[in-house]
């Protein structure tokens, strides 16, 4: 486990682009639907309680939130996607800012998307893979709350994931994620630790 992770610090909220800090080192992006878990695996893997903001009600991640681990790495907060209760007009510019940053920050080196165990690959999931197609950025995937599963029923879903997403024409990485077990913590800290250059990639 690297404990640089566990220096994150808040650096700002921006609505927009423009408001983003300055587009340079290296970041890695943390995308997934509302309710999925994404606030509580940020705040797991970086071992803080509250760096991410977690909330009973879906859908209140609304604007692009950076942590810095250090001078030249950090991590992005992305806006979760789908439940949340906001006019249809709020939803499309949240997508805007999010298609813009994804298309346009040069910082991004990987995206980490995650997925309820329980509910994967939803409409939201397979825009984020294409996009990463498209881009050819390393895409992770997180499936949290693997501890609502009995562990044969939770590889089950990660195997089915994994069959499913061999149809997209980049390599992707999957795990088993609980914020409540505290499991996975270390194969996420694996795949961080490749795309920061903390060490060098595995030629397995």
């Amino acid at each position: 486990m690297n404990p640089v992770y566990h220096q994150a610090k808040f650096i700002n909220s921006a609505p927009r682009l423009q408001d983003a800090p300055p587009d340079q080192g290296m970041e890695i992006a943390f995308a997934g639907r509302s309710n999925s878990g994404k606030s509580s695996a940020i705040n797991t893997l970086v071992q803080q309680n509250a760096l991410a903001r977690v909330s009973k009600t879906p859908g209140r991640t609304q604007l692009l939130n950076f942590f810095a681990i250090d001078d030249s790495r950090k991590l992005v907060d992305l806006p979760g996607y789908g439940y949340a209760k906001v006019p249809e007009s709020i939803k499309k510019e949240w997508q805007k800012m999010m298609e813009t940053y994804l298309k346009e920050r040069k910082a991004l080196c990987g995206i980490v998307l995650i997925m309820d165990i329980r509910h994967p690959l939803t409409e939201f999931d397979w825009q984020m893979v294409e996009w990463c197609e498209h881009s050819g950025l390393p895409l992770h995937i997180l499936l949290t709350k693997a501890d609502k599963l009995n562990y044969g029923a939770a590889k089950n879903t990660q195997l089915k994931v994994q069959r499913e997403l061999g149809k997209a024409s980049i390599a992707v990485t999957i795990q088993l994620f609980s914020a409540l077990n505290k499991t996975g913590i270390d194969d996420i800290h694996y795949i961080l630790d490749e795309w920061f250059k903390f060490r060098k990639p595995s030629h397995d």
